[in-house]
């Protein structure tokens, strides 16, 4: 596959991420959004690299750790949706927006 293949995919991740995370009133909706945009950027950023110093390893690296921290960003992001939810009954972002009053 070319580079642009990967390029192009990388957009369309980036574009439908950013869709969802700009017309989705859910918390757990726009996370995902989020979630998608950066898979994205990490798709977009791997490619290149692989197609600068295919025989680097470095480029793996980044991925894995930016994936990793993906996974943990999610993992505490679902941790206070969850905790909002179960303490307010909040699961919308405009329910989250009064919480500041």
């Amino acid at each position: 596959m070319s580079l642009e293949l990967f390029l192009l995919l990388a957009a369309a991740l980036f574009c439908i991420g950013l869709f969802g995370a700009l017309t989705q009133q859910s918390i757990v909706m726009l996370m995902m959004g989020l979630e998608l945009m950066l898979g994205g950027v990490i798709v977009g950023a791997a490619a290149v690299w692989h197609y600068i110093a295919p025989a680097a390893a470095d480029g793996q690296v980044l991925v894995v750790l930016a994936v990793t921290a993906m996974a943990v960003e999610m993992a505490i992001g679902f941790a206070v949706v969850t905790a909002l939810f179960r303490a307010r009954e909040v699961d919308m972002t405009d329910m989250a927006a009064e919480l500041k009053e």
